[in-house]
């Protein structure tokens, strides 16, 4: 059971990437007054916890209704996590790439990056979604199971809260440079993860 535990918090872990969420945090932030700054960091985490919540929920009956066998799901999403990983590891960083999506943003549109890009496509990252399914598969889990993935999913956006309310004493200690690192090791292991569920859905395919 530990084992279980340890290998869905990193895995989520790797696909949430709380540190990476840090840097574009900060960057769209610095403007704002305190009190603003926790408000968005709240509204994020409340934003993505809805969103993951609800793949949570309905995204196994999402793929039954469409008729898709979850191995064949588990495959396509073991390979889509690995171009993500992929994007982590040689692209340019996860902060740097969502610091770009905000350079050309109005002032209307910075009041909603509580929205964009922090909750969407940050935090709640389509590999999250992804992943997210996978995780809680109900022919393969039972909902004691699944309710144990979602209260590790949770645990890791009360951390990523955590880190968004302590981002100014986090940028002083590792700064972008030691952000963009920390992305790149999760996209390592991202990968070694994608891999074998890519490999474990064309198995069962077949079988």
């Amino acid at each position: 059971m530990l084992d279980i535990f340890l290998t869905q918090f990193i895995f989520l872990w790797a696909v949430i990437d709380p540190i990476g969420s840090v840097p574009i945090y900060l960057s769209q932030t610095q403007h704002i007054p305190e009190k603003q700054k926790k408000i968005v960091a709240f509204k994020a985490i409340a934003i993505s916890s809805g969103v993951l919540l609800f793949f949570l929920i309905a995204g196994q009956l999402m793929l039954d209704a469409m008729q898709i066998p979850l191995p064949a799901f588990q495959a396509a999403g073991g390979l889509v996590l690995l171009l993500f990983a992929l994007t982590m590891i040689f692209g340019e960083s996860k902060p740097e790439q969502e610091q770009k999506l905000t350079q050309n943003m109005t002032r209307k549109e910075l009041a909603n990056i509580a929205v964009y890009p922090l909750a969407i496509p940050s935090i709640a990252s389509p590999g999250a979604m992804m992943a997210i399914v996978m995780l809680t598969d109900n022919h393969r889990h039972s909902f004691a199971e699944q309710a144990i993935t979602a209260g590790i999913m949770m645990a890791v956006l009360l951390i990523t809260l955590l880190l968004l309310l302590g981002a100014p004493l986090i940028q002083r200690v590792i700064g972008n440079v030691g952000a963009a690192i920390i992305s790149r090791v999760m996209g390592l292991i991202l990968a070694a993860i994608a891999v074998n569920n890519l490999l474990l859905g064309i198995k069962n395919f077949y079988i």
